[in-house]
């Protein structure tokens, strides 16, 4: 089965994003990877995938190491994230740009560490505001890509707390950007 993981824009979605977000260019709109100065690997288009269910995580903390297994994190992988964020709060709003959940700094730096290719999330970013692009261009310089505002995660999840799958990431074939547009599609048997 197939599962697209990407967001549909919108013409509202589009008249949102760009009224709220000063990054909500042509590059960072809707689902896209924030590849900074790096060049993204074809051999990635396609990776063993993991989706952890972090969406009952309380909104006044970061999401830790200690609420996922890392054990099954595999170098190579893309990592996913659920946080059920894009389904509250609607995609383009200035509240989905600013308030949206966070992964720990702690959490970050354990996924390069264990070599994963690309990290997944349902939201406007892995960090919110000043902290967005540094921890961004942190991952593009060890080679991990981040990919935001995935939909359709709790689909995939299925209510499941986590899932392996096989995820399918084409990026379009832009130069000089600091974000590509890219179609997610997940692949589960």
């Amino acid at each position: 089965m197939l599962i697209d993981l990407s967001l549909k824009v919108t013409e509202a979605y589009n008249k949102g994003a760009l009224n709220n977000e000063k990054m909500a260019s042509f590059g960072h709109l809707g689902t896209h990877f924030d590849v900074m100065n790096k060049e993204f690997p074809l051999e990635f288009t396609k990776r063993k995938g993991i989706v952890f269910d972090v969406h009952d995580i309380p909104s006044d903390r970061d999401v830790d190491v200690s609420d996922i297994d890392i054990s099954l994190v595999e170098p190579n992988m893309f990592v996913a994230f659920y946080t059920g964020f894009i389904e509250k709060e609607n995609y383009g709003t200035k509240a989905y740009f600013t308030l949206h959940p966070q992964l720990s700094n702690k959490l970050i730096d354990q996924l390069p560490d264990r070599k994963v290719s690309i990290i997944g999330i349902d939201c406007a970013g892995v960090r919110r505001g000043l902290e967005h692009t540094p921890k961004d261009q942190y991952c593009a310089d060890r080679g991990v890509f981040i990919v935001e505002n995935l939909f359709n995660l709790g689909r995939l999840l299925n209510g499941k707390d986590i899932l392996k799958f096989t995820a399918n990431t084409y990026p379009i074939n832009f130069s000089d950007m600091t974000g590509l547009p890219c179609r997610v599609i997940a692949e589960i048997e």
